[in-house]
């Protein structure tokens, strides 16, 4: 880390530690929509971006938008603690196990894993810009997490995402017992384009008759040519700029007939019986919101055991946020703890 980026970390994270009145005074007026109110860290947050005029990664070169993704997000990350940490080979893909400390010691028993996918348009993200958030997870909930890298658009177009996932699962059915996996509590999880993708593993699982315990869905996006309010009231000034959404399309679907597919519409899709049950995560200001709540609804209407989560002063993102400001580190910290129930029934 850079001398410059260490000196920006601290002073967002003084910034975003202010006391909330302070941090009213700085962020201006409150921001309401939709009946909701956003969280006061989080538009000083925003302001601060907008008065040093940090770019939009989305107007920025492919390589470089990713470089600056993994910058913007580790400005947000912290330092967070869990047992360990390995890179390993997922057959063929990057993967990075996270163990909680809960997991060590004399006697090792397979215990629950969560096979994570990260977010990023299908075309941004890494193993590094969700590196604090799977630290944090593991850690809280009591789980090992597996996250995964796959390949992006535009230089790998769909389906190329989603069959990388689905090679990762079945991978994960095949190593667990080296992984310290029960493959009776294996969960799969992700965030934005990441929960798309827990998503397609959970249906294919589903129609295999594999075992999948659980999923987590957070902000999953589920229609990306479909209309919502939620897109049309957020899709500008909220870190997840429509702009984004657009070139996130056209990068990994630059064939529009595929637009449609279930695969990447899993709101079109016809949902098989057997489907693990479901977590799913909104937040209030994100354009994601309506679509990731439409999903729920159609799970819950095919007999899936659903529960959705909305929080309404959050913006698309906060899952990132674990390390400045307090509203989405505990809104992560309800998301982990609601894992280690999923995954930990008796504990």
């Amino acid at each position: 880390m850079s001398a410059k980026t260490v000196v920006e970390v601290a002073a967002l994270r003084a910034l975003m530690g202010l006391p909330a009145p302070v941090q009213r005074v700085l962020a201006g007026p409150p921001l309401r929509l939709d009946g909701q109110k956003l969280a006061v860290d989080l538009q000083l947050m925003l302001r601060i971006q907008q008065l040093t005029r940090e770019p939009a990664i989305e107007s920025l070169e492919v390589e470089l938008g990713r470089q600056a993704a993994v910058r913007q997000t580790g400005l947000t990350a912290g330092r967070q603690r869990v047992g360990s940490v390995r890179d390993l080979n997922a057959g063929g893909l990057l993967a990075r196990l996270y163990t909680p400390s809960s997991a060590h010691g004399p006697v090792e028993t397979p215990g629950p894993l969560l096979l994570f996918l990260h977010g990023g348009g299908f075309f941004f993200g890494d193993l590094e810009t969700h590196d604090a958030s799977c630290r944090f997870i593991a850690e809280r909930a009591g789980v090992r997490v597996l996250a995964v890298d796959y390949r992006l658009g535009p230089e790998h177009p769909f389906p190329a995402a989603h069959d990388d996932a689905l090679a990762a699962y079945r991978w994960v059915l095949e190593h667990a017992a080296a992984l310290g996996a029960d493959p009776a509590r294996i969960a799969v999880g992700g965030d934005s384009a990441g929960g798309n993708l827990a998503a397609h593993i959970a249906i294919e699982a589903a129609r295999d008759g594999l075992p999948l315990a659980w999923q987590l869905l957070v902000y999953p996006a589920t229609d990306v040519s479909g209309e919502t309010e939620s897109k049309r009231m957020f899709g500008k000034g909220l870190f997840l700029t429509q702009e984004f959404m657009d070139l996130a399309v056209a990068s990994y679907t630059p064939d529009p007939a595929t637009r449609t597919d279930p695969r990447v519409a899993p709101l079109r899709a016809d949902l098989p019986a057997g489907l693990a049950p479901a977590y799913v995560v909104t937040a209030g200001f994100d354009p994601l919101r309506d679509e990731g709540e439409a999903y729920a609804a159609k799970l819950a209407a095919a007999g899936v055991e659903v529960e959705t989560r909305r929080f309404p002063d959050q913006i698309h993102g906060f899952f990132n946020i674990v390390g400045a400001g307090r509203t989405s580190k505990a809104a992560v910290a309800v998301i982990a703890d609601r894992v280690r129930t999923a995954l930990h029934p008796a504990g």
